[in-house]
């Protein structure tokens, strides 16, 4: 389904008919690239009591790329978030959110907290503390940006999976398959999601993870070192965590390894 946020176009992923005050909807956030058909894996295996939600961020999939930048920093996309579930009549749900969309589902939770009631938090963090590693990233972020809009989608993608965070989604037998559904996205929406949501531009969190009051699930990769440490300190920080480490997995665990992913999901959700 399509609905609008400001004039600008958000694809949904929602059978209509699971709408229902009987059950929980849970929202489904992709990673930078991704799409909300990226979730299809697991929507059909959510306990009865829930139904799914899959959202093409701004500038990702069939959801609009505006020109303005300003659609997309970090409170604009918790605005969206936010005004899509108004139109949808959901009032509490459960926030799953890969790498970027993660960033976005801990932004929103800030920004609304009386609204999720719990949250899975795959390969993501609650920002960066320090102003040098910021203004890092930033640069790093601005540079990819123009990259894109420079040499296109195909050559984007090529560099993008070829990062040494990616190479253990190289090995799966889907993997040409995702890469050319990558290559299809849009140069403005993704260049202007690197310089409007960049990790640097995102406010950090660390300090207020003790404000999260319900349930998160963290998901990260063993390969994924980085990212495994980051969700370790979040655990320590969040009141209600748990944090779930996938075997032989990178960055992306719920493609890499979608059947382990959907297992630690489906027992959290049935834990709720």
């Amino acid at each position: 389904m399509k609905l609008y946020v400001d004039g600008i176009q958000f694809n949904i992923l929602l059978n209509e008919t699971d709408v229902s005050e009987n059950k929980t909807a849970v929202i489904f956030l992709h990673g930078f690239t991704g799409c909300a058909e990226d979730w299809n894996f697991i929507s059909d295996k959510l306990p009865p009591k829930f139904f799914p939600v899959a959202i093409d961020l701004i500038g990702h999939g069939e959801t609009d790329s505006p020109e303005d930048q300003n659609h997309y920093t970090c409170s604009a996309i918790v605005h969206h978030l936010d005004s899509i579930t108004e139109q949808l009549d959901i009032k509490n749900f459960v926030l799953i959110g890969y790498s970027m969309g993660g960033r976005a589902a801990l932004s929103y939770s800030f920004k609304h907290s009386s609204k999720p009631i719990a949250a899975v938090l795959e390969s993501s963090t609650a920002g960066i503390q320090d102003i040098t590693l910021k203004k890092d990233r930033v640069e790093f972020d601005l540079l990819l940006s123009e990259k894109i809009k420079r040499e296109g989608m195909k050559a984007f993608t090529d560099f993008w999976f070829d990062m040494p965070l990616f190479a253990p989604l190289k090995k799966i037998s889907s993997f040409a398959e995702i890469k050319n559904k990558r290559i299809k996205n849009n140069v403005t929406g993704l260049s202007n999601s690197l310089c409007g949501f960049s990790t640097g531009l995102m406010p950090s969190y660390w300090d207020r993870l003790h404000q999260i009051q319900f349930p998160v699930l963290l998901i990260s990769g063993e390969f994924d070192l980085k990212y495994t440490e980051i969700n370790k300190s979040m655990k320590t920080k969040l009141p209600r965590a748990n944090h779930e480490v996938i075997a032989k997995s990178g960055h992306n665990t719920h493609l890499q390894k979608p059947e382990l992913f959907t297992k630690f999901v489906v027992d959290f959700l049935n834990s709720l």
